[in-house]
């Protein structure tokens, strides 16, 4: 008992003996309402000899600036919300790692949290990041409405919807960052058939977002185009229960399973087109299982070009999102919203394109 007491007096004494803005502005040699001018981020017009002073002085006398008097000086917390599907698919973190390479340049963190694409963990996430000052939030469901939003947004909380196209009705302040996803998926499809495949299947969760209806849209655009009208035998979609829900936690595994059964069919495909990377490595342990060996025997595209693509053998060929760019998009708006900058006016719509890059996991058909 008595160490624990010991300990708390230290501790009373440390927080005693812990520098103030005056001691930073006397070391300094300039006023306080100068050391609160650089720490707010107001030194535009300070001669840069003053600014390293005080820099000087905050390192020399470990100075920690109190957070939660700045952010009730600004209004709002120098933080990003980004709530994405789930982060068992590589491809939300290494977005979630682009859109903290974008914010921490801007003096922003980023406080992460996983929907499973529920408007009520959203609704919730979103409130409780609004409670604690946040007032800018990436919402990477791709969800067809943002109504389950619309109150936090009549409150001002700026929204990029990600992976999500721009609606006639969407609130003033949602903007929208994607990859045309309908193009990507026309690309992966007329790569297949510039191969001379002509039964191409299509593997995917549920077909209830925007960006999954849009690379669905794009497979069938590309099929028509050739003159084929694919059959629903050609489509494996995974249904939402209480356990899959959309399948962005369990993808390799629905992959795998939507894979063995577009495999096992009366005329099997002989392609397939997958909804992202994750499924599309879940079909090759369906290929593999069925004695067959991926991009000689059955090809396979993918989406996303997540980092394993380039590492699994046979390398995956798949559609490449400009992941940087896109979270750097996504982050200066947000910013510039909640600076009020000029630009920061209408309604963005950022639709970057797509690429394909041919890997050895689609050939020519046997």
């Amino acid at each position: 008992m008595g160490r624990i007491l010991g300990s708390s007096s230290a501790a009373r004494r440390q927080e005693a003996k812990r520098a103030t803005i005056k001691d930073v502005a006397r070391l300094a040699g300039v006023s306080q309402s100068t050391v609160s001018n650089a720490l707010n981020d107001r030194s535009g017009k300070m001669a840069q000899e003053t600014a390293d002073r005080i820099r000087s002085a905050i390192d020399a006398l470990n100075y920690v600036p109190h957070g939660a008097a700045r952010q009730l000086k600004r209004g709002y917390a120098n933080v990003i919300g980004v709530l994405v599907p789930s982060v068992a698919n590589p491809f939300w973190g290494e977005f979630v790692r682009a859109v903290e390479e974008a914010a921490f340049p801007l003096d922003f963190g980023v406080l992460v949290g996983s929907s499973d694409r529920s408007h009520e963990r959203e609704r919730a996430y979103a409130e409780s990041m609004y409670q604690q000052g946040i007032r800018t939030v990436i919402f990477a469901s791709s969800p067809v409405s943002l109504e389950h939003l619309a109150a936090l947004a009549r409150h001002g909380l700026f929204i990029v919807s990600f992976d999500r196209r721009f609606h006639e009705g969407d609130f003033a302040n949602v903007d929208c960052v994607t990859v045309d996803n309908a193009h990507g998926s026309a690309m992966a499809t007329q790569h297949l058939l510039d191969l001379g495949h002509r039964r191409i299947g299509f593997l995917t969760g549920p077909i209830e977002t925007e960006s999954r209806s849009d690379r669905y849209d794009g497979y069938r655009a590309a099929l028509a185009a050739a003159g084929i009208a694919p059959p629903r035998a050609w489509l494996w979609e995974a249904q939402r229960d209480g356990t899959t829900d959309f399948g962005d936690s369990t993808a390799a595994d629905l992959g795998k399973a939507g894979a063995v059964e577009l495999l096992s069919r009366p005329e099997p495909v002989t392609a397939i087109v997958a909804i992202n990377d994750m499924y599309a490595l879940g079909a090759y342990a369906a290929v593999r299982s069925a004695g067959l060996k991926v991009g000689s025997d059955v090809s396979i595209v993918g989406f996303d070009d997540i980092v394993l693509a380039g590492l699994v053998e046979p390398g995956l060929t798949t559609i490449r999102q400009p992941i940087r760019l896109m979270a750097k998009s996504a982050v200066d708006r947000l910013v510039g919203r909640l600076h009020m900058e000029a630009d920061a006016g209408p309604v963005v719509a950022r639709d970057f394109k797509p690429e394909l890059v041919v890997r050895a996991s689609t050939g020519p058909p046997t």
